[in-house]
């Protein structure tokens, strides 16, 4: 039997995301990301019963046949995250982010950079307990990769979350950015790593700088072409067309490039989501944004079906995936001290409230793209580790956190509201 065609592999998957989609609107219930997510999870259970039960009728094969086809990590990486930041960054708030702008940088830059140092050293100290063979500069690749919060998987949850609207802001327009710098710095720690050497700081600090600064300076400049092209025009298609240009170009070239597409993706969708307004009428405005909404619903769906399915890579091997439970509370942690730091730097210029470090840390939700670098990992002993520990930490990200941020910062609100009477005074 020949491999399906490109054509055929997205046909069934945009197939099964609708009915995934359809059941979790019709049974479950749930925010679309978790439900889809769980439901991908499920399935994969389902095949690996099944296929212990009738070993002969070769139903793990066929799946795993399928999700080899897609090949998951070129796919998100080359392919949807181009669509899925750009469109993310179009509907963000930029003027609700406000006078946390800086703390949006701070915690895009050097809040990754310190959950990478803290999750790296803690797996490294924390991996003979847990039977697994990871040395230090595979533990910080790990740290790299799981440290940026992923936008995709914010913006999907946090929108229906009873997050206070300048918080939404800060967790889409951080998530936005901290995900180009986390693919940059998880490059830097892999070339290392398989490399054998030491860490160079001014290496590192130079590739930083032309791929993640450069990626942002080629957005912003890509963005504001898109957005003079526009405003000379006022037909719909055409304007469509001419956003689809700016992503699908934009990413190939700044990876042409040598930038981070990512973070180019990122500042391009902001510029023209804020040229929009003054740029042309609301009528076309309005098409054009509902289309990029149709693009990014499409999008979410297949991605968080295919997180929960990729379960399948490592079905055989529960044991890996309860070691890892424990890196939960480690993530966790290092995701606390990396928003807990810069906010109380930044203290007396801002003015979040009690509820930004708890919405920062329990909304900081991962997503595909930890799943996709680990899996596009080179072989070797450390592989299954990081993506069991990545798979185990996305799931619980997406299905608990997410499933839970609203009913989270509901109680918090209340609990921090002041009292009746001395609202009164």
């Amino acid at each position: 039997m020949a491999p399906p065609a490109p054509f055929e592999l997205a046909a069934v998957l945009v197939g099964l995301a609708a009915m995934a989609g359809y059941a979790n609107h019709r049974l479950l219930r749930l925010p679309p990301a978790v439900g889809l997510t769980l439901i991908g999870a499920l399935a994969a259970l389902v095949l690996v019963a099944a296929g212990a039960l009738f070993p002969a009728a070769g139903i793990i094969r066929l799946a795993e046949a399928l999700l080899a086809g897609i090949d998951f990590p070129t796919t998100l990486m080359n392919g949807m995250l181009a669509f899925l930041l750009f469109a993310g960054a179009l509907h963000v708030d930029w003027a609700a982010i406000g006078r946390a702008r800086l703390a949006m940088v701070l915690l895009a830059t050097a809040g990754v950079l310190i959950s990478t140092a803290l999750v790296g050293l803690g797996l490294a100290a924390l991996a003979p307990w847990l039977g697994l063979d990871l040395p230090l500069p595979w533990a910080l690749v790990f740290g790299a990769l799981i440290s940026p919060t992923d936008p995709v998987a914010v913006l999907a949850i946090v929108r229906r979350a009873a997050v206070p609207p300048a918080l939404q802001a800060l967790l889409a327009g951080e998530s936005l950015f901290n995900d180009g710098v986390g693919v940059v710095v998880f490059g830097i720690l892999l070339a290392m790593a398989v490399a054998g050497h030491g860490f160079d700081p001014q290496a590192a600090l130079l590739a930083f700088g032309h791929e993640a600064l450069g990626g942002g300076l080629f957005g912003l400049a890509a963005g504001w072409l898109a957005c003079r092209a526009i405003r000379g025009i006022d037909h719909y298609p055409l304007e469509v067309l001419i956003t689809l240009a700016l992503v699908m170009g934009g990413y190939a070239l700044a990876g042409r490039l040598g930038l981070s597409a990512p973070v180019a993706m990122a500042a391009a969708g902001l510029v023209v989501g804020q040229g929009l307004a003054g740029a042309t009428s609301a009528t076309t405005r309005d098409y054009l944004l509902k289309f990029w909404e149709l693009v990014d619903e499409l999008l979410n769906a297949v991605l968080f079906l295919l997180i929960g399915l990729e379960g399948l890579a490592l079905a055989g091997q529960p044991l890996l995936l309860l070691a890892c439970l424990p890196l939960v509370l480690l993530v966790l942690a290092a995701r606390w001290a990396s928003v807990a730091l810069p906010l109380h730097l930044l203290a007396r210029r801002l003015a979040l409230g009690p509820l930004a470090v708890p919405a920062l840390v329990w909304g900081g939700l991962r997503g595909g793209i930890p799943v996709a670098l680990a899996l596009a990992l080179p072989p070797g002993p450390q592989h299954d580790p990081l993506l069991a520990a990545s798979l185990v930490v996305v799931l619980f990200s997406v299905v608990i956190q997410g499933g839970t941020i609203s009913t989270v910062m509901e109680r918090l609100g209340r609990r921090n509201q002041p009292p009746r009477n001395a609202a009164a005074r």
